[in-house]
């Protein structure tokens, strides 16, 4: 180090080596030196020489490591050498350090300490008022040499990338302040690098991540830099979860108390969220709106207030105008309103607002940014004209802030902020200038009460012109697209003195305009009427019925006057233009045609087209027409509205062509509007029309798809009646079966033979075929009564029309084949007691015919006869067990017979409830078919042509009577 320190001041003898040799050597050393011991001290030398840190002492700078002293400008030459020196010989060979000695630590530090030296263009050192700026523009220029020179291969930007991905800390935070100095030298090129570089944005979003403070601080500043004016990156950076760290952060520093953390947070925070829709929508989707509610709790106690907080503060109020820009897209501002209602931040702002002892600038803020949270939002308008200040008695907080606005002593930038206010509370808010208006009526004045109307009209004829400029601006925004009370306000009666009698509020704006008062003064005025009047025949009536309105304006017009004056007559050339354009010719001696002549006569109507647009080319309208809120440099400037300028765009144009027009052209234009009024009121019946016909229309599909309802539910009910039908089937061959065996049984009983019976038992006999034959006539009277049930029910389901139609038929078959069998069965009944008669006859014939045999014959006959009645009489005992079977089926079969009648009277019950519902079904579609007849001859009778269904209608029909058939 002999050389180093020969370089800087040492007491070594001969000549001393340059500056540029020894920055020379150091960099051979660097790229030859084997050892890494050798490569590590060159490269903390370069870093030594690429930036020398000096403090002022006594009007000299002393170097630090020597005790030589050079004078100022002689030390800035010689650091600002070295500086050069270092960037230009040494700046390859630190990037191939960074490339080949990734496994040591130190020696990136120093490389990367050296490259921000060099690049970086922060002075670190103290410096007087009174330095050379041509030395610090030198210095920039460069850095942001160097910078071009680093970032010609995008690669060295990827190699700082992974270099902040190592953790040691003598390699982060160096890599973290050499990519933010690139940023601030060249912000484009360095964030479309890093834009395409594969997890560029991420690496960095870790830095926030860092548990030591330093590298997560310098990361902040890090991602402000990155995010300025790079839309792409600033969604990256959101999407990487960067609002919840952020606010996350703010909350861990104590929010508005915090330092300078929260600051840089808060920064970062408006550069992702200004002009990005994208972001906006995200903040206000992820609920952090709610989260920024507690910023602005601020206690009892406001006194004490540190600059850091004052700053915090302001930057949160302009987050949340951000959020509610008026430049933001309609949708999004009412919903990020609508939010900040709901969540309670309106609430909060509205209490730091009507607070004591909050700072002038931030309560002026507060005010800008409650006037955005309201602007076109109802229901936050509606909260902020109940909000109370805490005074006593209470007193509404738009009169306080008006009482500010009017009073001359209060700061100027608070008065502005008021008048926005005030704007915004009026913006689409018809309800809100109602309200304002009719505290300037005579029936609801309060002798005992300041209200807004009356704070207006003490501004309005105050000796300040600027009070004069905001209370006129102020009442043009209570009329502003609001006919009803333009009419209102014409009511308005002032006193000006004793004495004397009330003029109307009209006709004192007229008075003081004529009185020849300030510029400002005027300008307001004239705004004032021209709102006023525009768009309002009775309020250009009640003008023009002063006599003196008009040569007043025609004299103003018609002079030859300064700038500010030329100003004023531009505004005279519209107020009398509007007079021509809106006048509805109810005055005759200021009909349009006369104005026009008067304006030819006095004028001339190119001059009074100049200074009508001379309003136009003047800056201060230029500056008003770009946003709603009023930002002037000083009071003098304050002389254009915005939503003036928008009138003024729109009436320029009108008034020019209706100046211009002829009274032929006028008329011609008078017959087409009414033309064109009576195609409007034809079109208008016919829209009303239609829409009854399409009421009607909705009305009667409302009704078909009631009943196709029903229809569907109709068909549900006959479904469970063809199911209810092939049970009651299912039944009748269960009994169809038992009446065949009954039959079988009885068949083979009948071709006993009943010869040789004694009388006695033959008796019995003829009692129990006795039994039988009743019990065969209960039988026959039972099915004869399910012939009827089921005949009855056959019919009900033809009434119905329903599908079982043909499973009735089938049922009703096989019933008439079951009475056939019952009919058989009844012959052969009839045939066994013929036969059963004949063996009776032949029984009591026997004995008479017969001679009396012997007594061996008798005997033998005997012996047959009494075997031939023990075998009648085991046949009888056969029959009576038959008998018994019989008896119980038939028992059985009249049980299923009674269930089968209690069901079919049920199914009887339901058809007659079906049909029923069918005929108020078919009513209801007659009713239907009668208005959609009545609908289409009211189509006929108006021109429309319609498709005839009668003969349809007809065969429709026709087909019906068939089927019935």
């Amino acid at each position: 180090m002999n050389f180093f320190r020969g370089v800087m001041g040492g007491q070594t003898a001969g000549p001393q080596p340059s500056g540029a040799e020894t920055i020379q050597k150091l960099c051979d050393r660097v790229a030859s030196s084997t050892l890494l011991e050798d490569r590590r001290d060159a490269v903390r030398a370069l870093k030594s020489l690429s930036k020398v840190k000096i403090k002022k002492r006594s009007g000299y700078l002393s170097e630090r490591y020597g005790g030589v002293l050079f004078p100022e400008t002689e030390m800035l030459t010689f650091l600002q050498k070295y500086r050069m020196e270092v960037g230009t010989q040494a700046m390859d060979h630190l990037i191939n350090i960074l490339q080949t000695d990734r496994s040591d630590s130190e020696i990136l530090g120093y490389a990367l300490d050296t490259l921000y030296n060099v690049i970086s263009n922060d002075e670190e050192e103290e410096q007087d008022e009174s330095e050379d700026e041509n030395a610090q523009k030198q210095a920039d220029d460069l850095g942001t040499q160097f910078t071009e020179t680093f970032i010609q291969d995008p690669e060295h930007i990827t190699l700082l990338l992974t270099m902040l991905e190592e953790f040691d800390f003598h390699v982060r935070w160096p890599g973290v302040k050499l990519l933010t100095a690139l940023l601030k030298n060249q912000g484009v090129q360095v964030q479309g690098i890093i834009l395409v570089s594969p997890m560029g944005v991420s690496r960095l979003m870790d830095l926030l991540a860092d548990s030591r403070e330093v590298i997560r601080n310098d990361g902040l500043l890090l991602l402000q830099q990155l995010t300025k004016g790079n839309a792409a990156i600033q969604k990256i950076v959101a999407f990487e979860n960067a609002f919840e760290r952020l606010l996350d952060i703010i909350t861990e520093e104590g929010s508005s108390d915090g330092g300078i953390v929260v600051e840089d947070c808060l920064l970062l925070l408006l550069n992702l969220l200004k002009n990005n829709s994208s972001n906006q929508n995200f903040f206000k989707e992820g609920s952090y709106i709610q989260r920024m509610k507690p910023w602005f709790e601020v206690g009892d106690d406001n006194s004490g207030w540190s600059a850091q907080k004052v700053t915090n503060l302001h930057l949160m109020l302009q987050l949340v105008r951000v959020m509610v820009s008026p430049v933001n897209s309609p949708g999004a501002t009412a919903s990020c309103q609508k939010c900040m209602y709901q969540c309670g931040l309106l609430q909060q702002l509205c209490t730091i607002l009507m607070a004591t002892g909050v700072p002038a600038d931030i309560l002026t803020e507060t005010i800008n940014t409650v006037s955005e949270v309201i602007r076109g939002s109802q229901v936050n308008q509606d909260y902020f004209a109940s909000v109370n200040a805490p005074s006593n008695p209470p007193r509404p907080a738009i009169v306080v802030l008006l009482m500010s606005m009017v009073n001359e002593r209060q700061p100027f930038v608070l008065r502005c902020a008021v008048l926005y206010c005030f704007q915004c509370f009026l913006f689409k808010n018809q309800k809100g200038q109602g309200e304002i208006v009719a505290t300037l009526l005579p029936s609801t004045i309060d002798a005992n009460s300041i209200s807004a109307g009356q704070l207006l009209c003490g501004g309005l004829f105050s000796a300040d012109s600027m009070s004069n400029w905001c209370a006129a601006v102020a009442l043009a925004h209570t009329l502003q697209d609001n006919l009803t009370q333009k009419e209102q306000l014409l009511r308005v009666q002032l006193a000006t003195s004793l004495g004397k009698p009330p003029v109307s509020l009209l006709q004192q704006c007229t008075n003081i305009l004529s009185q020849g008062s300030k510029v400002q003064t005027r300008v307001g005025l004239l705004m004032l009427l021209c709102t006023w009047i525009s768009n309002c025949p009775i309020a250009v009536t009640h003008f023009l019925h002063n006599q003196e309105n008009v040569p007043f304006l025609t004299a103003q017009i018609s002079e030859n006057l300064g700038e500010d004056e030329r100003l004023v007559q531009g505004l005279c050339a519209l107020l009398l233009g509007i007079c021509i354009y809106y006048n509805d010719n109810s005055l005759e001696n200021y009909t349009k045609e006369k104005l026009k002549q008067l304006i030819e006569k006095r004028i001339g109507k190119e001059n009074f087209v100049e200074k009508l647009g001379f309003i136009t080319k003047h800056e201060l309208y230029s500056r008003a027409a770009l946003k709603p809120q009023p930002i002037f440099p000083s009071p003098e400037q304050m002389l254009f509205d915005h939503e003036f300028t928008r009138l003024l765009k729109e009436l320029e144009g009108l008034i020019t062509k209706a100046v211009h027009k002829s009274s032929e052209e006028e008329k011609k234009e008078e017959e087409v509007k009414k033309t064109l009024e009576q195609h409007d009121n034809i079109v208008t019946q016919y829209k009303e029309l239609i829409r009854e016909q399409d009421a009607q229309i909705q009305e009667l599909k409302e009704k078909v798809s009631s009943m196709t309802t029903q229809t569907e539910q109709l068909q549900a009910t006959v479904s469970q009646q063809q199911s209810q039908i092939q049970q009651h089937k299912d039944q009748y061959n269960i009994l169809k079966l038992k009446l065949g065996k009954e039959n079988q049984s009885q068949s083979s009983q009948g071709d006993t033979q009943l010869n040789g019976l004694q009388t006695e038992e033959l008796s019995q006999l003829r009692e129990e075929l006795e039994e039988l034959r009743r019990q065969q006539t209960l039988l026959q009277t039972q099915l004869s009564e399910k012939d009827a049930l089921i005949d009855s029910l056959k019919s009900a389901a033809k009434a119905a029309e329903c599908p079982a139609g043909s499973d009735n038929t089938e049922l009703l078959q096989e019933l008439e084949a079951l009475k056939n069998q019952v009919q058989t069965h009844l012959a052969e009944i009839s045939h066994l007691k013929a036969e059963r008669q004949e063996l009776l006859r032949r029984a009591e014939a026997g004995p008479s015919d017969t001679a009396p045999p012997s007594d061996g014959s008798s005997d033998a006959a005997k012996a047959e006869l009494e075997n031939r009645l023990a075998a009648q009489t085991a046949e009888m005992e056969q029959l009576k067990e038959n008998r018994s079977g019989l008896e119980q089926q038939l028992a059985a079969a009249t049980s299923t017979a009674a269930i089968l009648q209690t069901e079919k009277a049920k199914l009887q019950t339901e058809v007659q409830e079906s049909k029923k519902e069918q005929d108020d079904l078919l009513m209801l579609l007659a009713d239907q078919d009668q208005k959609i007849h009545s609908l289409k001859q009211r189509l006929k009778d108006l021109g429309e042509t319609v498709e005839d269904e009668d003969d349809l209608r007809d065969q429709t029909s026709d087909e019906d009577d068939e089927d019935e058939d």
